[in-house]
């Protein structure tokens, strides 16, 4: 024995030191263990030292843990990567700024599974309120971490209370029914009643709809429950097939057109109107109670239009917010008190537009009255419910959707919902709104009582419809981003624009019950929607002015909300003084007085420029003139080796308001002040036979005037194809004057760009002190710490350069007055360009001095142009709908037996049987087009075919018919309005 243990001695003594290192490895791993995993305490620390000064807080992630203590890597994805919401009706879509992003779990689920979350109090989970910052005493202990984090988040004390009181409701149990009771007809089905027993296997389930594992909680009740709220066999209905064509005699349907809009794209609602008008149909308009221009100019079209309505009661929505159920049943509420004779409301916004003729929508909602068309989610209800936060609590209070714990759904019910564009009947709608006595407690005790719900669940369940009437054009990759995380807790995806690349996805919908298309923005690209209405309703005449110009109000002067940003009154002022100088001349003095307008100018689907109508004095008189300046952004994109990848930049430039989802920047006249978050946007043209350009790592710097290094940025580039962006953590007021952003790829300088950021002379119109301006011009309290371990100084100027510098934007934060003003013109005019004015009035186009000016609405790029494809028209008698600008005239064609003489209208065809008027059946009218196509018009032989398509068709005598409309490659087809007999005479 002794041997054997001399030998475990001796092998103890030569690995002594193996042991003694691998101890030591260990206590350090657990060691860092400790330290990387937080203390209930670390995190609250966490929380508050991670709040945003600025007021906006935290975004709040949540992570799914299952009950085994595992993060759910695929309910992680389904909350927060994707999510099926629609838009908010906004033409903005700008992210506003990144937020720092806090996860923090769940509460923790209730193990035994006895009791469901929503029945239970939550316990605490070491976060604890802040009393300290409230004016008033909770009415209960909130100990949920979702609740705590919202109200530490609010920004109002009013906020804060109606988040503590809706905390208090939910976790006494209160603020939600358990129970409900579906009115939908059973068709003589019991609920609950057993039909027996059967053999069922895992591998081959008769009922394969949805499979749960309730391990602790099935029972049959329970089990019935889950399959009736998620609208099985049992529980639901068929739905309905809608009808191709209307019965014989039956009155024709009358639309009212709920329109909610938002933002400034006023040419493009006209257009829209223009497009959907009707003598028959109403117009219901709620524009957003924060859009002063929109209400003030839609406002007129009261006086001209006896079927236009502007809502009164108006609403303040955000994207997925409660407020944009409330603003439509407001809205329903308020249509049904106007006394119009309707039978369909159907609900758009400004990015919607039609891809069927008004008669084609009409025509089928005939055949439809009374039927709900709405679009379902199309997954599994349980995953949807989920995926669309349904099992959750959401507040709205300070314009922002706060996400304030979990919620039980209600038994009883089947749950359904998807797209909020939907086509209602006017029975439901009057069921919506509650009128008449409605008392039914689906209206009073679902939450979330979105249309699917209740129509599945009502008396109206026979009329549901899954299908919206409209097409949307998804594309996850660009539109499931997240980009509302600053206005929701919780993300969801939104559709993107069509673009000239759609269309044929568009020309896919030719032959299906589809109607509208959501999104269009002109100011993204109008090509689509010119090329769309001509198909519907023909082409515009050659030379009709400005068809591929759009124009978007940027400012008024008039408007108190939203309130103007100070940096572009601060710019378009110095523009106005930099206008005048070039019309001043020694026998004419041009001084601007005051600024009226800033409108965005687009030709092509390109920015090419901002036009500014101001009012000026001339010559020191009394007399007003009112003028409109062209102007333009000047770029300062520079390279430094050529010969090395910055030969693939396409483009390269520093803006804000950058939208991720159509990659472009909405500050199209790149407008930065003090105050304003720049981004960096750029994209990689591709490379020779087409192919991409290289994967890159870039480092940009951004330098600020006094030529201190304010940020540094990493981005890696891979897809040539998208616009690339970065967006630097600049802290601020940000120190106005000329900065520079520097690309560094392998540690050489390649490219760069200088970009402007102008110094405040009004202040909510006000114009600025010298104190003011010494605090607002002085850059950040704290400079920017380079990481160590890189060498950024070889790229900046050197020590005496900076000094220079350093002690002139000292200097210029000392400016007001005068001074300031000569400041900021010095850098507006190194920045834009001045391109053309014009006279507003075409009696005052002399100025003095032998200044003549060309009339605004004589030029092609003034906002005061023509532009009549977005012009309120008068309406046609016969047809009803607005005259387009090149079908006022009757084209009238006669035979050459002049026996039959034919009037075509818009898109109306009358038949005249020697000067007495003839019944034509709806079938007849298919032209068969040949000969050829003209400048001005369509110069063809026509050839009439019978509708059932016989061979030899019918023959009838060969005419010429000259009309301004498209023809397709299967022939121009006419569509009267009325349904008439058939002609029974042929002519040979």
């Amino acid at each position: 024995m002794a041997p054997s243990k001399t030998l475990d001695t001796r092998w103890v003594r030569r690995y002594r030191s193996f042991f003694i290192i691998g101890s030591v490895i260990l206590s350090i791993q657990v060691f860092l263990a400790i330290k990387f995993f937080p203390t209930e305490e670390d995190g609250e620390e966490n929380a508050q030292e991670h709040r945003d000064l600025s007021g906006r807080g935290l975004n709040i992630e949540i992570v799914n843990e299952d009950p085994n203590g595992g993060v759910s890597s695929r309910r992680f994805k389904e909350n927060y990567l994707v999510g099926d919401d629609e838009d908010s009706p906004s033409n903005s879509n700008a992210v506003n700024g990144l937020y720092n992003r806090h996860k923090v779990p769940p509460d923790k689920p209730d193990l035994d599974g006895r009791i469901s979350p929503g029945d239970k109090v939550p316990h605490r989970n070491g976060t604890s309120l802040r009393l300290e910052e409230l004016d008033f005493v909770p009415a209960c202990d909130i100990v949920t971490k979702e609740a705590i984090s919202a109200i530490h988040r609010a920004k109002t004390q009013r906020c804060k209370r109606e988040l503590v009181n809706i905390t208090c409701l939910i976790q006494r149990g209160r603020l939600y029914p358990k129970q409900l009771t579906s009115s939908c007809p059973s068709q003589g089905f019991t609920a609950g009643k057993s039909l027996g027993c059967y053999e069922d296997k895992k591998t081959f389930r008769m009922l394969t709809g949805y499979f749960a594992n309730l391990k602790l909680t099935n029972s049959p009740k329970h089990c019935m429950n889950m399959c009736l709220q998620s609208g099985f066999q049992y529980a639901e209905f068929t739905p309905q097939v809608p009808k191709e064509s209307a019965e014989p005699g039956e009155p024709r349907a009358r639309i009212a057109f709920l329109l909610t809009l938002n933002g400034r794209a006023l040419r493009q609602v006209r257009r829209l109107i223009r497009v959907l008008f009707h003598k028959d149909h109403f117009f219901f308009i709620h524009v957003d109670a924060r859009q002063d221009y929109l209400y003030r100019e839609l406002l007129l079209l009261e006086k001209t239009l006896p079927n236009v309505r502007l809502a009164r009661h108006r609403f303040a929505t955000i994207w997925g917010g409660s407020s944009l159920l409330q603003m439509l049943l407001a809205s329903m509420g308020e249509l049904l008190n106007l006394g119009w004779s309707w039978d369909f409301i159907i609900n758009l916004s400004e990015s919607d537009f039609p891809i069927k003729t008004n008669n084609q929508l009409r025509e089928f909602l005939t055949a439809n009255k009374g039927r709900n068309f709405v679009k379902s989610h199309g997954r599994e209800v349980q995953r949807f419910v989920q995926k669309q936060g349904l099992d959750k609590t959401f507040v709205e209070c300070d314009a922002h959707m706060w996400r304030t714990g979990d919620r039980r759904l209600p038994w009883g019910v089947q749950m359904d919902g998807g797209s909020d564009w939907v086509a209602l009947s006017r029975p439901f709608v009057t069921y919506l709104a509650g009128i008449n006595g409605t008392t039914d407690l689906l209206l009073q005790g679902l939450i979330t009582s979105f249309f699917h719900t209740l129509l599945r669940n009502s008396q109206f369940c026979t009329t549901y419809v899954d299908n919206n009437l409209h097409v949307t054009n998804w594309k996850r990759r660009l539109g499931c981003r997240c980009q509302y995380k600053h206005v929701v807790d919780w993300c969801g995806c939104s559709p993107n624009d069509f673009k000239m690349e759609d269309w044929p996805r568009l020309q896919g919908t030719e032959g299906r019950q589809l109607f509208f298309a959501r999104k269009f923005e002109p100011i993204v690209n109008q090509a689509v929607i010119h090329q769309l209405e001509e198909r519907l309703y023909g082409l515009y005449p050659p030379g009709l002015p400005n068809v591929a110009s759009y124009w978007q109000s940027v400012y008024h002067h008039a408007d108190l909300s939203p309130p103007p940003d100070d940096s572009l009154v601060t710019l378009t002022h110095s523009l106005l003084r930099l206008a005048s100088k070039l019309l001043n001349s020694d026998a004419c003095s041009v001084t601007p007085s005051r600024l009226l307008e800033v409108t965005s100018y687009h030709h092509q689907d390109s920015y090419k420029g901002s036009l500014i109508l101001y009012e000026v004095s001339v010559g020191g008189s009394s007399d007003v003139v009112i003028l409109e300046t062209w102007v333009r952004p000047q770029q300062f994109l520079w390279g430094l080796k050529m010969n090395g990848p910055v030969k693939t930049l396409k483009t390269l430039y520093v803006s804000s308001d950058y939208d991720q989802k159509e990659q472009v920047s909405r500050n199209n006249l790149q407008t930065l002040g003090p105050f304003s978050e720049p981004v960096l946007v750029f994209q990689l043209s591709e490379g020779p036979a087409g192919a991409s350009a290289p994967s890159l790592n870039l480092t940009v710097l951004w330098v600020d005037p006094a030529g201190q290094l304010a940020e540094v940025s990493e981005v890696h580039v891979e897809d040539a194809s998208t616009v690339n962006h970065v967006k630097p953590s600049l802290r601020e007021p940000l120190l106005p004057g000329v900065w520079e952003v520097k690309m560094v790829l392998n540690s050489s300088l390649v490219a760069g760009t200088h970009f402007l950021v102008i110094p405040l002379q009004l202040v909510s119109g006000v114009e600025i002190s010298q104190h003011q301006s010494t605090f607002l011009h002085n850059g950040p309290a704290q400079s920017f710490v380079a990481p160590e371990g890189v060498d950024y100084e070889r790229f900046m100027a050197s020590a005496g350069e900076k000094l220079a510098l350093r002690r002139k934007a000292t200097a210029n934060s000392k400016r007001f007055g005068v001074d300031l003003q000569k400041w900021i013109d010095s850098l507006t005019n190194r920045f834009y360009k001045v391109v053309e004015s014009c006279a507003a009035s075409t009696r005052q186009t002399s100025l003095c001095g032998g200044v003549i000016l060309e009339p605004c609405e004589g030029t092609v790029w003034s906002s005061l142009a023509p532009d009549p494809k977005s012009q309120i028209c008068t309406v046609n008698n016969i047809t009803g709908r607005m005259d387009r600008s090149h079908d006022n005239t009757v084209n009238t064609i006669i035979s050459q037996d002049r026996s039959l003489e034919v009037r075509v209208v818009n898109d109306d065809l009358l038949y005249h049987w020697i000067g007495h008027e003839v019944k034509v059946d709806i079938v007849i009218p298919t032209l068969l087009i040949t000969g050829h196509v003209t400048r001005e018009v369509i110069v063809a032989d026509v050839l009439f075919k019978s509708h059932q398509g016989a061979s030899p068709p019918t023959l009838i005598t060969m005419f010429h018919i000259g009309f301004g409309n498209e023809v397709d490659q299967a022939g121009y087809k006419f569509t009267p309005l009325r349904k008439r007999p058939a002609l029974k005479t042929h002519l040979r």
